[in-house]
């Protein structure tokens, strides 16, 4: 348990009201949205300036107490989950300003705990365009997309978090405040600090402000929903998309699990006898979205979809893409305990690797939902079962060991989205080898020699 005297420091340094200590307080933030078990820290701390952060951090570190940084807690590896009883979490979401919207130069300067779906909304306010849409942007920060390199359905075209990361502001171990990167296009003054701190899950620094990249908006769009009886001709359709030299916005896919789910929940008059259905959206200059539009619907029959549908209006295409938003809170409303994956597969390989998902499901005897975005690979086994029946946790984590086995044979990754944290560490090096381990950890050893910054996630300091 932490001293009174430095929880008192605290309470002086951010207001008794940003400090806090009771039990009920602190096992709010015990857990994130993976599976694992949860632990109480010793105090969760608040700070509403940048300055405050630095001191928060400072102190910390003179007391030698770990600390976890936390923006809303939704990402799924365990990495916001304190490491120890007598740790710290430190909020960012009082940090919550839009700084600057510059139109002219084309960037954003915000704090770490500006939810992403506001900022977005704000950008489009200035008739701009911020493309990465996580799942849960609606409550996620920008802090903790940087540190987890979130992506989202638009990551086919218009890439995920690192690509918008020109410039950052964080704290080190010790709270010294480190600035690096830019407000221009090209800057290559010293070490690539921001690229260092993308998908570092807390464990390198802790970010205090963040300029991001804006773009214009495409001038059109065009959304299409592919049937297909088979899920595999959906797999083979997506590939052929690609290898076809066509870029969607987004190319997202659904099996007839999470669509007949999906509809219950949201009557959005999804195809419930489908084996598969693919949604789609093609933008850019209105010619050719035409042309793209066209090209997409020949692969699609080419590939055996049975029925290719272009929503009659806008409120019909966005019903469609709130279904698919809803996918995984539907899904996990349906048993107890949702264990959601994130596999990903060079493109090429996504029939393989939906194949040899169900061959897996079916071999251990597990009950799963696929969905994700098919475009660029990142696909979302989600495992529908209750952790407290030993037995079929058991098949359930069977299965997941061999479908990591069968991603990586295909040369893909254990994460295209959702990060290491606690949850994958043990199959990081089957991925990476023995000397990314070892260098990682060198890394964060110097960068941190008191091993106070999330020191259980990703690699163990």
């Amino acid at each position: 348990m932490a001293s009174q005297a430095l929880i008192k420091d605290f309470e002086e340094l951010l207001g008794k009201e940003n400090v806090f200590t009771s039990e009920a307080d602190r096992q709010s933030y015990s857990f994130d949205s993976a599976v694992l078990p949860s632990v109480t820290p010793a105090m969760v701390l608040r700070p509403t300036t940048s300055e405050q952060l630095g001191e928060c951090v400072k102190k910390l570190y003179e007391a030698g107490v770990p600390m976890t940084v936390r923006g809303a807690g939704t990402n799924l590896s365990g990495g916001t989950i304190p490491d120890s009883v007598d740790s710290a979490v430190i909020l960012t979401t009082a940090l919550n300003r839009i700084l600057e919207i510059n139109s002219n130069d084309l960037y954003a300067v915000v704090e770490p705990g500006v939810v992403t779906a506001q900022f977005a909304a704000e950008v489009a306010k200035k008739g701009l365009f911020y493309p990465p849409d996580p799942g849960s942007q609606t409550v996620s920060t920008i802090g903790g997309n940087i540190a987890e390199n979130a992506g989202g359905l638009r990551g086919l075209k218009y890439g995920v978090t690192k690509d918008y990361l020109m410039g950052i502001e964080f704290y080190d171990s010790t709270g010294a405040l480190v600035r690096s990167g830019s407000r221009t296009v090209k800057c290559v003054t010293g070490y690539n600090l921001p690229g260092l701190m993308i998908q570092s899950e807390g464990t390198l620094g802790i970010i205090s402000q963040a300029v991001m990249k804006l773009i214009p908006p495409p001038q059109a769009s065009q959304a299409l929903m592919a049937v297909f009886a088979d899920m595999q001709d959906a797999a083979e359709a997506v590939a052929g998309i690609i290898a076809a030299h066509i870029l969607p916005c987004t190319l997202e896919f659904l099996d007839n699990n999470t669509i007949i789910r999906v509809d219950d929940f949201t009557h959005a008059g999804l195809p419930r006898e489908a084996g598969a259905i693919l949604l789609i959206e093609v933008d850019g200059h209105p010619a050719q979205v035409a042309d793209d539009a066209a090209a997409v619907e020949k692969v699609l029959k080419a590939n055996r979809a049975t029925a290719v549908h272009v929503p009659k209006d806008a409120e019909e295409k966005t019903r469609l893409w709130e279904a698919r938003r809803q996918a995984l809170p539907v899904l996990a409303r349906c048993r107890p305990t949702t264990v959601l994956e994130d596999a990903t597969v060079p493109r090429s390989q996504i029939p393989a690797m939906m194949k040899a998902v169900n061959e897996i499901a079916a071999k251990h005897k597990v009950e799963v939902g696929t969905f994700g975005h098919a475009g660029d690979g990142n696909l979302h086994p989600t495992f529908l079962c209750d952790k407290r029946d030993k037995e079929e946790f058991s098949r359930v984590e069977a299965a997941v060991d061999e479908m990591f086995d069968v991603a990586i044979s295909l040369q893909g990754t254990l994460s295209g989205e959702h990060g290491i944290g606690t949850a994958k560490a043990k199959w990081l090096e089957k991925e990476t080898g023995r000397g990314a381990i070892e260098y990682s950890r060198r890394l964060r050893h110097a960068l941190d020699p008191k091993g106070l910054l999330n020191p259980t996630k990703m690699v163990e300091i």
